[in-house]
């Protein structure tokens, strides 16, 4: 059966390098297991839809709707309106505002795409008439959207917490500290590679000006900073579960973004849930099918063989946790961020388990390699994305791109696995 399994995983790779849509690819997967491997589908098809009907995974949609609505309600940009009074008139400082945003929409979203989205059309047309770069501008904004993966409340992490049974709340906080060195990393590193550029920078403001133009942007910000304050208080005081704070999310982006933000009508309130609706369906339908084909390797006893060959190779922990986290950022590199856990998680997690890591802490090390997937090609959604909404062809922005990621995601990624300190600092401040 160990050749089946590794005969499905062939064709899940090849379909996904030539390009076929991601559900198709697994189905592809299912159905060599199915035909040939002789594996029951009526039964796997029936548990994988049971799954799907837990109500930890009703907050995936609820926060992609609520970064669309954001997007498009004028929430996003009375942020970046906010961030920018202080910095923006610094050396770099615009660079800086992008990822601060980002990080706050993050916070709010849960997803990597919605700082794309949202900050994107707003910022890199700013940032090209400053003076950089167009292409070193999208990458900026792409790489910073990241973390919005990172950044809690995560959609990938409460697809870890459910596929390993690990709490959602600690997985969370987990990866907020990974999350927050990335975001200080990509500030310094910007604030350094714009000495470079020739900017054209505004009239530092004295100090009564700066402070009377924070102070109007700061009441006028002001309903769209209590929205991360409501999700991130309800969740880690213990009054909202994730997909309570998912839904209170929604429901507050709705009257905030149309009737004092004024961005959010009918039209695009209808436009917003069309277009979640789409994200989400090929999501949920991606998800259900990673997720059989998981269930399918793990009854095959896969994890424990794929422990069993690498201590045979070597026992030292170090080694391992290195080739790990090649392994992860190859699946990253892809596949998306939720299928690699979905799929790649209850493989490793045995393994995790066997060399003493533990799985709150394996929660940062598989958030940080799969969000830096989702910029490093071929896979590389959000870096794409980025390139689409800054103008800029793809491989303009991959040179940017890639040198961000060496200096300000790459230590983080090895730090965040041979320092566990980095990753369960903030569980173990709240208890877990």
């Amino acid at each position: 059966m160990v050749e089946i399994a590794l005969a499905a995983l062939a064709i899940l790779v090849i379909t996904l390098s030539i390009g076929v849509p991601l559900p198709m690819c697994f189905g592809a997967a299912l159905m060599v297991m199915s035909l040939i491997g002789g594996v029951t589908m009526k039964g796997t098809m029936l548990w994988g839809y049971g799954q799907l009907a837990n109500p930890v995974l009703l907050a995936i949609p609820l926060f992609i709707l609520a970064g669309t609505l954001m997007s498009v309600s004028g929430i996003a940009a009375s942020l970046l309106k906010l961030v920018n009074v202080f910095i923006g008139h610094v050396r770099g400082g615009l660079g800086v505002v992008a990822t601060l945003c980002c990080a706050i929409i993050g916070a709010i979203s849960g997803s990597g795409l919605t700082g794309v989205a949202a900050i994107g059309p707003l910022l890199i047309p700013e940032m090209a008439k400053q003076g950089y770069p167009r292409a070193y501008a999208s990458a900026l904004v792409a790489c910073s959207s990241v973390l919005g993966l990172l950044i809690p409340p995560s959609v990938t992490m409460i697809v870890y917490g459910w596929v390993t049974d690990t709490s959602i709340l600690a997985s969370f906080l987990a990866t907020l500290g990974p999350g927050l060195m990335i975001m200080v990393s990509l500030a310094v590193v910007n604030l350094i590679t714009a000495r470079g550029f020739d900017l054209k920078l505004d009239a530092k403001p004295d100090l009564r000006t700066l402070v009377t133009e924070a102070r109007r942007r700061t009441i006028s910000a002001a309903p769209a900073l209590l929205m991360p304050f409501i999700i991130l208080g309800g969740i880690y005081g213990g009054v909202l579960t994730p997909t309570e704070a998912a839904a209170v999310a929604v429901i507050y982006a709705v009257p905030v973004g149309m009737l004092i933000y004024k961005g959010l009508t009918l039209r695009t309130l209808l436009d917003a849930g069309k277009e979640s609706g789409t994200a989400i369906g090929a999501i949920m339908l991606m998800i259900l099918f990673s997720m059989i084909l998981s269930q399918m390797l793990t009854l095959e006893s896969i994890p424990q063989k794929m422990v069993e060959v690498i201590f045979e190779v070597t026992q030292d922990k170090t080694l391992i946790l290195i080739l790990v986290n090649v392994l992860l950022f190859i699946v990253g590199m892809i596949v998306n961020d939720i299928t690699a856990i979905i799929l790649v998680a209850p493989l490793l997690l045995p393994l995790m388990n066997a060399i003493g890591v533990d799985p709150v802490h394996f929660a940062a090390i598989i958030g940080v390699n799969t969000a830096l997937g989702g910029i490093t090609p071929p896979y590389a959604s959000i870096l794409y994305m980025g390139a689409r909404i800054g103008n800029v062809k793809a491989v303009e922005i991959v040179g940017p791109a890639m040198r961000l990621l060496l200096y300000a995601f790459l230590p983080t990624v090895l730090l965040t696995a041979f320092w566990p300190d980095l990753a369960l600092f903030f569980p173990r401040l709240f208890g877990y």
